[in-house]
C-alpha cells in the first residue's frame, strides 16, 4: 500500500494531463470551421482603360467601303508602320504608325470634329488606340474590324505610293 501511495502524486498529474487533453480535443472536435486566413489582394496593374461602345462604331470592310463611298469627309487613318502602309493602303489614307513615340502627339494635331476610320493590319493596334481617340477628346471614331487585311479580303481597292 505504501508503494501505491508513493506514486499516487504522479497518478494525480497523469490523470490532470490526460484530461485536459481529452477536454482541448473536443473544444477543436467541435469547432470544425477552419480559421480564416488573412485576405489577400491582388496586386493591382496599371491597366489599359477602356473606351465605351458608344463613343466607337466598329464597321466590318463592307460597311466601311459603304461609308467611305457615300460620305467623302470621313478620314481614313492607317495607323500601320509606314513600310506596311507603303506595300498598300486605302486611297486617300493618312499614316501614324501607332507604334512611334510620337503617335499620341500626332494623333493630338487631327482636327477632332471630324470623322476616322482606323485601322491597321488585323484589329489588333487599331483596338489598343481606342483610348487615345477618347482621351483626346475625339467622338468621330470607326474601327475597321479585321483592319486592312479585312478591308482585301473583302475584295476592295488598295493603293500604293
Amino acid at each position: 500500500m505504501k508503494s501505491i501511495k508513493r506514486y499516487l502524486p504522479l497518478f494525480a498529474v497523469l490523470l490532470f494531463v490526460f484530461v485536459s487533453a481529452c477536454d482541448r480535443a473536443q473544444e477543436i472536435e467541435g469547432d470544425v470551421t477552419p480559421p480564416k486566413a488573412p485576405e489577400v489582394k491582388a496586386p493591382t496593374t496599371p491597366t489599359t482603360p477602356t473606351v465605351p461602345a458608344q463613343s466607337v462604331k466598329h464597321h466590318d470592310a463592307a460597311a466601311a467601303a459603304d461609308l467611305l463611298e457615300k460620305n467623302s469627309d470621313v478620314v481614313v487613318l492607317d495607323i500601320r508602320t509606314p513600310d506596311e502602309y507603303a506595300e498598300g493602303h486605302i486611297q486617300g489614307a493618312l499614316n501614324i504608325d501607332f507604334r512611334a513615340a510620337s503617335f499620341r502627339d500626332e494623333v493630338g494635331k487631327l482636327d477632332r470634329a471630324k470623322t476616322y476610320l482606323v485601322h491597321c493590319r488585323s484589329g489588333g493596334r487599331s483596338t489598343q488606340s481606342l483610348p487615345v481617340f477618347k482621351e483626346l477628346g475625339f467622338t468621330g471614331i470607326i474601327h475597321l474590324d479585321g483592319g486592312f487585311n479585312a478591308w482585301q479580303e473583302a475584295g476592295n481597292s488598295s493603293v500604293k505610293d
